[in-house]
């Protein structure tokens, strides 16, 4: 069914050869963004969300927390 489809339209053969490209390319300039990454700037990013904000830091009832006193 869509073979006949694929036929008509003008230069199908390099529609494949455009995705596997920019797949490849992104998967490579992501590669290079892992292997170049600071790692402190990983373990910061990753412990972020256990942290929290200390700044506005609020309980389950939402009032702020006193950490000054």
């Amino acid at each position: 069914m869509f073979k006949h489809y694929f036929e008509q339209i003008h230069n199908v053969e390099i529609w494949p050869i455009i995705s596997l490209s920019i797949f490849f390319i992104f998967f490579v300039v992501l590669l290079i963004w892992v292997f170049t990454t600071d790692k402190n700037f990983i373990n910061d990013m990753s412990r972020l969300p256990l942290e929290g904000n200390n700044s506005d830091d609020t309980s389950l009832n939402g009032s702020k927390h006193e950490q000054d006193n």
